[in-house]
């Protein structure tokens, strides 16, 4: 367990939901450079790929995310867009 700005993770690399938070939705500790960094990640409310990802509007939605932001996703651990995609597309 991991304790950082009164906020428990279980640990680095390890998403969360954040219901408390007014705008973002999950967060995640990640290691750069030997320092450990907070990345806030996901409209709040917003479900991402909705409750039944397979109908044809979910996947255009998908779709649309993922060519939206494919340069922030390509960035890797340190981009809020790789995390939302990996936890919430």
């Amino acid at each position: 367990m991991i304790i950082y700005r009164d906020e428990k993770f279980r640990g680095i690399g390890v998403p969360k939901k954040t219901p408390k938070n007014k705008t973002k939705s999950h967060a995640v500790l990640i290691k750069e450079k030997g320092k450990i960094k907070l990345i806030r990640f996901g409209q709040q409310g917003v479900t991402g790929a909705g409750k039944n990802p397979r109908t044809k509007k979910e996947k255009i939605r998908k779709a649309s995310f993922k060519k939206r932001h494919e340069k922030n996703i390509k960035k890797g651990k340190t981009s809020a867009a790789y995390w939302s995609n990996l936890v919430k597309w």
